[in-house]
């Protein structure tokens, strides 16, 4: 773990001033205000809400996706606290289809949608401090025409909130991991400690928080090499190994672990309000996220073996020097995001226009490409530079009594550059042996309309026209050979969206909802080089978008104490993009795995969500099932009438709250999945192996104290009854978890 001392001096002052606002400044109410980005009464989609309250009292809240984590249908697939990669997985969609889902905070968005993956894809959840969310609203399907096509599975928005009067706080949080599968045995810690201050000033209001997170995670990768069928008296003898089978069922050996990440984080956020008059509100904010990251790899071989020829058993095996130190790597990165809004009413109209900016200001990451243990001592590797990545928004609403028309602007950038350096860990840029660079826009323009059909009976019609094209896409490789221009792309697409709703009396609702949305590619899935032997070939640059059609029967049941809600839902999408297995090249027999687009893809299924009071008890949950299919794939016929990778068919949360007085509440969670499949082809039957997808069923506890006017304490365990399972990546064991945060 790293000290608070370690940070960047920028972060220090920053957390600094927040944690010497004054302590004996008067208390002051909380009630947070609305800035943007709230969901509106004529989205007419299937929605869930969290709000800060219910969060304090049911989850361990380290990180803002955190927030997400006993909501319907939804999986936030964070490795360890302080994981950058936390990809959103949906009802219909895995963790590996990140840009069919959408995240904002205050109308601003977070989601990456310069790829659709599990990596560099991943929302910018660091954008926001677990301090200042009011609220999480989750719009799930397609069906309003205000967001664009990537809304296929939901749409997540975080308000935050500006306070009413001065106020203040300081807080910390730890968690403490236990692990032990293979040779790895350890505890593994995170602590942040953060700090809130802000205040209204007439039509001023301001609001300022600083967060540092160090955290060490637990293997996120494990090493394994091939058991050879044979025996032989070959290569060095070694010891440590363990013997197991991969997701196809092969027999491996389990040599080490890898991805040990230690971290340090820091978040900084500055919101600035202004009342300009009655009639019209300015709002700024800018946020700094800073990640230094160091990843560690350990062998569980005697001699500390990691590569060369090796003889396990009385087997020999061939390690290769990237066998670790692939999982070795230093991070670097200082991302930046800026945002305007400016809303207010003129002429019986309300309005409201949102532009944003979010920089990859620098983005480095170091690789060794000689073995270990030598690697960590210098050596050749190689330097991974993204700075110049990011997007840029533009949006802009009208609305009056139901009608809401807007115009939308989005750009994303991907600059790649892949340098050779002659000592990994301090060694200068050498030549440069890799490009991959692009650019998408979008711009679109949209209505909707609710249309009152009788006192019981509302119809809601919209449309959202979009053009996109990409465009100075560019690939270059050293060796193999490659300098390719890529051609231009134009494309287009009208998404129209119906919904009618009714409301038959004693608290019944009846909701049908049908749309369609346009998922145009992303630059990575454009311009992915893919090596074959001798000769480096890009693919597909001219990848078609997909065409999704969904539909949802959505029964409702709600009063003063909560709601009950049935959901029946339909996804039907043309040219999925998908990574998958298939010869790159015409006539060959070669196979590779790259983005195509698979002709017909379905996932149905049906989902129960509640949330009821029963006296001090609170209850909330959810179950859903899934029938989730690949329909046609002539390039892949063997994948034809299996699962989709990665979409569960059932999953389910449950969340039991009680308040033992107006001071404390008790709660136990458990969150339940079956298992899913790695492959377009369900080839992988072994899930409790690395690389594995595997059914879990975890219980989290939690009790949460306020003492007096201005402490607030909670303590827990994550993941209750320690349970060993996979998401591709070994996930954390029993954690216990403790917070203490002083209010003023």
């Amino acid at each position: 773990m790293y000290p608070l001392s370690r940070a960047p001096s920028a972060a220090r002052l920053a957390l600094m001033a927040c944690l010497v606002a004054p302590v004996a400044a008067r208390a002051a109410d909380t009630d947070p205000i609305v800035v943007t980005g709230t969901r509106s009464s004529s989205d007419p989609n299937t929605a869930e809400t969290v709000d800060a309250e219910r969060l304090k009292e049911t989850t361990a809240l380290l990180t803002t996706e955190d927030s997400l984590r006993y909501l319907p249908s939804l999986l936030v697939r964070r490795r360890h606290i302080g994981d950058t990669q936390a990809p959103l997985a949906t009802r219909t969609s895995g963790v590996g289809a990140s840009a069919r889902s959408l995240i904002y905070a205050d109308g601003v968005l977070l989601s990456a949608l310069i790829g659709n993956n599990n990596s560099i894809a991943s929302p910018r959840w660091g954008m926001v401090s677990p301090e200042e969310i009011a609220r999480v609203d989750v719009l799930y399907g397609p069906f309003s025409a205000a967001y664009p096509g990537n809304s296929i599975g939901a749409v997540v928005n975080i308000t935050t909130r500006l306070p009413e009067h001065f106020e203040g706080s300081v807080g910390s949080a730890v968690s403490v991991q236990s692990f032990d599968q293979y040779g790895t045995h350890g505890v593994y810690p995170a602590f942040r400690v953060g700090g809130t201050a802000g205040s209204r000033e007439g039509r001023f209001a301001w609001f300022a928080s600083a967060n540092h997170l160090a955290s060490r995670s637990q293997p996120l990768a494990f090493v394994t090499v091939a058991q050879p069928a044979g025996t032989s008296a070959a290569g060095t003898p070694v010891t440590g190994a363990f013997a197991d089978r991969n997701r196809a069922g092969a027999p491996i050996f389990v040599i080490g672990a890898g991805g040990l990440e230690d971290q340090r984080q820091d978040n900084l956020k500055l919101k600035l309000a202004f009342e300009v008059s009655p009639a019209l509100k300015l709002t700024w904010l800018s946020g700094l996220f800073l990640n230094d990251t160091r990843s560690d790899a350990r062998t569980y071989l005697s001699r500390d073996a990691y590569a060369g020829p090796l003889n396990i058993g009385g087997k020999l095996v061939n390690v290769a020097a990237s066998a670790f130190s692939n999982n070795v790597y230093r991070l670097d990165e200082r991302h930046w995001m800026h945002a305007l809004t400016g809303e207010g009413e003129v002429g019986g109209l309300t309005w409201r226009a949102v532009a944003s900016r979010y920089d990859f200001d620098r983005d480095v990451q170091r690789i060794p490409s000689v073995a270990l243990p030598a690697a960590r001592s210098g050596g050749a590797g190689s330097i991974v530079d993204l700075g110049g990545t990011g997007w840029r928004t533009a949006d802009f609403e009208l609305g009056r009594a139901g009608l809401r028309a807007g115009v939308h602007y989005d750009r994303f950038e991907l600059r790649s550059r892949r340098y050779a350096t002659t000592d990994w860990l301090h060694g200068d840029r050498g030549a440069l042996n890799q490009v991959s660079q692009g650019r998408t826009r979008t711009a679109a323009a949209w209505a909707q309309d609710d249309i009152g059909l009788s006192s019981a009976l509302t119809l809601t019609l919209g449309a959202r026209y979009e053009g996109w094209k990409a465009y100075s896409g560019f690939n270059f490789s050293l060796a193999p050979a490659l300098s390719v221009r890529q051609p231009r792309l134009d494309r287009s697409g009208l998404s129209p969206k119906a919904s009618l709703r009714w409301l038959p009396g004693g608290h019944w609702s009846v909701t049908l909802s049908a749309g369609q949305a346009w998922r145009f590619p992303t630059v990575s899935e454009l311009y992915q080089a893919i090596a074959t032997g001798p000769t480096l070939t890009v693919p597909n640059p001219d990848l078609r978008p997909e065409r999704a059609r969904s539909e949802e029967l959505a029964i409702g049941w709600s009063d003063s104490a909560g709601h009950v809600r049935l959901s029946l839902f339909n996804e039907a999408i043309r040219d999925a993009l998908i990574s998958q297995t298939a010869p790159l090249l015409a006539g060959s027999t070669a196979l590779f795995s790259y983005v195509q687009n698979v002709p017909r893809v379905r996932t149905r299924g049906v989902e129960l969500a509640f949330d009821r009071r029963f006296g001090a008890v609170e209850l909330s949950g959810s179950a859903t099932i899934a029938d989730p299919k690949v329909l046609s794939d002539p390039a892949f016929p063997a994948a034809q009438g299996k699962d989709l990778p990665q979409v569960p068919r059932r999953r389910g949360t449950l969340v039991a709250t009680w308040h033992a007085d107006s001071r404390t509440s008790l709660t136990l969670a458990g969150r339940y999945s079956s298992r899913s499949f790695a492959t377009i082809d369900n080839s992988d039957p072994v899930t409790h192996t690395y690389q594995g997808f595997e059914s879990y069923v975890v219980l989290d506890a939690r009790a949460n104290f306020r003492l007096g006017q201005h402490w607030d304490l909670a303590v827990g365990a994550e993941n209750l009854t320690n349970e060993k399972y996979y998401i591709f990546h070994p996930f954390p064991q029993r954690s216990f978890t403790g917070e203490v945060t002083y209010r003023w």
